[in-house]
């Protein structure tokens, strides 16, 4: 295989961001390079710049891509990942947004980036338990899961994971949610299932996002990967989807400095959440 010099480098780079808005430094080259020419192997390649036009090359390049951005974008996650930020979602907000809307009995979360699928059903586990511990078990809720990746996405669809992972599942939500399937898997069971809806989305687009009207986004460890100027831009688009009263939950450290006219920095500094007023 061949190596990657810095021009063929700064090609790839440029793709992925304007496609992605993935932003990959000089120093993870190596991640990139290992991506794309496992991909490369895979398809029969042997040379960057003919798999770089490959994957511009109308609808066969589309599906081709959207197999090497499952290599080149990260799917790291468990199940309860950031016990503070759920924490504060059921014992903070929720009560507090239950009393300020006492006739709504629909909600609606976003969970944004979310591989294959961990993150959003912790939210609908503590949504779900949450919500019957504070006598509100007729309000349906619903979870959006999007991801970037269609491989990540089956996953979630699918709800089973290896057994070993149940341990990262609180034991009452254990006995609750979640079906022991022969000895090697466990799966979320039906009901939550159907409160989880998974689809294809680039958070670029989130400013024609079809989702409105929001009562929580939940938004850990994806904004990270994106320059600091388009983060800002990516929060704005976020803030204006939500609800009067609805919060926007992120990862702890992932944004300095971020304000909007219409969010109010909320919980403790384990965690970094803003509530939308009016």
């Amino acid at each position: 295989m061949p190596s990657m010099g810095d021009e063929e480098f700064s090609r790839w780079v440029d793709l992925l961001e304007r496609r992605t808005g993935v932003v990959v430094p000089p120093g993870r080259k190596t991640f990139l390079v290992t991506g794309v020419r496992t991909r490369m192997r895979e398809t029969g390649y042997d040379s960057f710049e003919r798999y770089f036009n490959e994957v511009l090359n109308g609808a066969r390049g589309a599906i081709e891509w959207s197999t090497l951005v499952d290599r080149l974008t990260v799917h790291e996650t468990r199940f309860f990942r950031h016990q503070p930020s759920l924490q504060m979602i059921a014992s903070e907000w929720l009560p507090d947004f239950l009393k300020e809307h006492p006739d709504n009995l629909a909600m609606h979360a976003w969970s944004v980036g979310c591989s294959t699928g961990e993150e959003a059903y912790s939210l609908a586990m503590v949504l779900d338990s949450s919500l019957r511990q504070l006598g509100a078990s007729r309000a349906y809720f619903g979870v959006t899961a999007t991801d970037i990746s269609n491989a990540a996405l089956a996953i979630g669809r699918g709800g089973l994971y290896p057994r070993e992972r149940l341990v990262e599942i609180p034991d009452d939500m254990q006995k609750t949610y979640c079906e022991l399937v022969g000895t090697d898997s466990f799966a979320i069971n039906e009901a939550l299932k159907k409160r989880v809806g998974f689809a294809l989305f680039n958070i670029m687009d989130v400013a024609r996002a079809p989702l409105k009207k929001l009562d929580l986004i939940y938004c850990q460890n994806v904004l990270i990967y994106f320059a600091r100027d388009r983060r800002k831009q990516l929060l704005t688009a976020l803030a204006d989807l939500l609800k009067p009263g609805g919060m926007l939950v992120l990862g702890a450290g992932e944004v300095i400095g971020f304000t909007h006219p219409s969010l109010t920095r909320i919980g403790n500094r384990q965690t970094l959440a803003f509530r939308r007023s009016g």
